[in-house]
């Protein structure tokens, strides 16, 4: 068994190997940029090695910096975890060549499998049915575009390397092509350093399936059962679970030799994952998809109904130890559903976002599990991908597992930094979600009814304002000759008066008194009684005879509260009055999240229509194209590409015809 490994991966899954090492009495070595020094993984693993700048070219997918800080501490092994390097034949060579194990399959299975094209070809010659469509390599846009046309729309461009749903176009006509191709290989670009696309059938009405396969280095190769994985956004899975409503004992047992007769055929080694596109509508027909030879994101669903630990078992299979378990020996107990937490704002069309943890809470208790890389002081950037933990929850039945789901998302609050947790909550309450009727479009038809927040209570704006109160009021007892017993100052004390927004309208709050006695008003509503007492993160807020426990975190004027499973950041006014004038609708283009300009399309003096693309910002390896609000001449450009811009950041104007200057003569 080795004695150090190194874990070539950041956040929650770099955190989660390193626990399995721990377990396993193996020295862990974690590596960072200069975003995550002080990260979560870097404090839990045995050593820690900056290994460069925060982009991910200069750092993580750094063959050389990687292999550099294995030589130098001595690792016998590398773990990729998932994303950055897992796939990437050159680095598992690399390794090869420097006498480093590689945790994963061999060269030739990663060569034949991480290729979408070659990895289709492969399967479609041993007669496994995939989804129709042209995966030649090399083709240009033109042949792209001539693909698409004969494939028939609407098609899928997916990008040849990676995966994560990075670069995936739905293209629903010929006119979308040309935008269409050229976001999608400058997102693979980005993503995986390779831009060849390939065509396929966009399947509308269909379900993510997908097999987990174990194999060892002396032949023997299992599947742990299915994973559901249709609840997607852009195709990215959102919410995964194990095993899946739709199949049956015997769907399951056919998926299950299919995906482990793809693993044999690569003679494939370690924890892997074929996935499969079932139509809805006819159940048992089921295409390849592709396989993942690497860890997949959901995998801890697959892990609660089997009891295995797939990390321990890559490193013992990289180890050369043979599976401790045959395929008559795997049974599937119970049921588990998995929720992925991202740094986004679904109310604002699921953008990323960024910023400092500032308070945290994280759930516990029966069949609960946290997978997070989530600490008080964190750091959420845009470099890397948006995905902060995962909450995880097992029952005996589904059901136990979804309602055990939805109280532990209700339990989990990031402050400081806003995330999807309330959506999450939402979509596992939705009635085709309850009773199993999933498909990939699902969220997408939704809508507006998964993503509406609605106004912040008025007993949530009175707790901010409490809370302000107590952060000014000095430590320790105050002895106030002037109070009376029961606690009210003699005289009319003065109302402290904010104006908040979250949201929505700004809304006037009165306060007065102290934070053990105090009267408070919020809008036009009449004046109650309220009191407020505070224990390290906790805010306890009784307002007209309401008590309610809050989590709480300050960062300036903004009050950050979390109770029943919503967070609301309460802003005072004045701190948002330069953004009030960018959201009037007067033609100001501002960035809605921050992140890098890597398109402008416009220049000053262009005449433009109202959804003109004038820019494209890309965050955390999501593009976001920036249109003209209204119809008129571009009067002020401030963005050039490859610039790094900010959340609400003015980036360009856009002036009616009848307001723009004359020019002189």
């Amino acid at each position: 068994m080795f004695e150090t490994v190194l874990v070539a991966n950041r956040g929650e899954i770099a955190v989660r190997v390193i626990r399995t090492l721990r377990a396993m009495g193996i020295r862990s070595v974690a590596v960072h940029s200069d975003a995550d020094a002080g990260a979560l993984h870097t404090r839990l693993a045995d050593v820690a090695v900056r290994i460069g700048p925060a982009p991910a070219a200069q750092s993580y997918l750094s063959t050389e910096r990687v292999l550099a800080a294995a030589a130098a501490t001595g690792a016998q092994a590398v773990h990729p975890g998932y994303g950055f390097l897992s796939e990437n034949v050159d680095f598992a060579r690399a390794c090869e060549a420097a006498g480093v194990v590689f945790i994963g399959p061999p060269v030739a299975a990663i060569e034949a499998m991480a290729d979408k094209i070659r990895a289709k070809q492969t399967v479609m010659a041993a007669g496994v049915p995939v989804v129709p469509g042209r995966t030649e390599p090399g083709m240009s846009d033109d042949e792209v575009a001539a693909a698409a046309v004969e494939v028939g729309f609407p098609v899928l461009l997916k990008p040849s390397a990676g995966g994560g749903g990075k670069g995936m176009r739905v293209v629903r006509s010929a006119d979308e092509l040309p935008d269409a191709i050229a976001g999608a290989r400058r997102e693979a670009t980005g993503s995986f350093g390779d831009d060849t696309l390939l065509v396929e059938r966009y399947v509308g009405n269909s379900r993510h399936i997908e097999v987990q396969v174990l194999g060892d280095a002396h032949g023997n190769v299992i599947h742990l059962g299915e994973r559901e994985c249709s609840l997607q956004r852009r195709h990215q899975k959102v919410i995964e679970e194990a095993p899946s409503p739709l199949l049956d004992t015997a769907m399951r047992a056919s998926m299950g030799r299919a995906a482990v007769e793809a693993a044999k055929a690569v003679g494939y080694t370690g924890a892997g994952t074929v996935e499969f596109i079932v139509d809805a509508d006819r159940p048992r027909d089921f295409f390849f998809l592709e396989m993942n030879t690497r860890l997949q994101v959901e995998h801890p669903v697959t892990e609660c109904i089997t009891g295995l630990d797939l990390v321990e078992q890559q490193v013992r299979v990289a180890a050369g130890e043979r599976l401790p378990i045959g395929q008559s020996d795997v049974a599937l107990d119970g049921h588990a559903i998995e929720a992925r937490l991202y740094a986004e704002d679904p109310a604002r069309g699921f953008l990323p976002q960024a910023g400092t943890v500032l308070g945290l809470a994280e759930p516990a208790g029966p069949g609960v599990r946290v997978d997070s890389s989530l600490a008080v002081g964190s750091v959420v950037g845009t470099d890397y991908d948006p995905m902060l933990a995962k909450v995880v929850t097992w029952g005996p039945d589904r059901e136990t597992a979804r309602a055990r789901l939805v109280g532990a998302l209700g339990q989990t609050a990031v402050l400081g930094v806003t995330t999807n947790a309330a959506f999450l909550r939402a979509l596992l309450t939705d009635d085709d979600v309850v009773a199993g009727r999933l498909d990939t479009g699902l969220i997408e038809r939704r809508g507006e009814e998964l993503t509406t927040v609605e106004p912040p209570s008025e007993h949530v704006l009175a707790a901010a304002a409490l809370a302000l109160l107590v952060a000014a009021e000095p430590a320790g007892p105050v002895v106030d000759p002037w109070d009376v017993p029961d606690g009210w100052r003699l005289g009319e004390p003065a109302w402290t008066v904010r104006r908040f927004q979250a949201g929505g309208e700004a809304v006037t709050v009165r306060l007065r008194g102290r934070s053990g006695a105090a009267e408070v008003a919020v809008g036009d509503a009449p004046p109650v009684p309220a009191r407020a007492v505070r224990h390290g993160d906790r805010l306890t807020a009784t307002v007209d005879g309401l008590t309610t426990s809050y989590v709480v975190a300050h960062d300036g004027g903004t009050v950050w509260l979390a109770a029943d499973g919503r967070v609301t950041a309460v802003r005072e006014q004045e701190r948002l009055s330069s953004a009030a004038g960018a959201a009037a609708g007067d033609g100001v283009v501002t960035s809605p999240m921050p992140g890098t300009v890597t398109v402008v399309r416009a220049s000053v003096g262009d005449e433009v229509a109202a959804g003109t693309p004038l820019l494209v910002v890309e965050a955390m390896k999501m593009e976001h194209v920036l249109t003209a609000p209204i119809a008129g001449t571009v009067t002020e450009l401030g963005a050039t590409a490859g610039r790094t811009v900010a959340l609400d950041e003015r980036l360009a104007v856009v002036t009616p015809a009848a307001d723009a200057p004359e020019e002189e003569n």
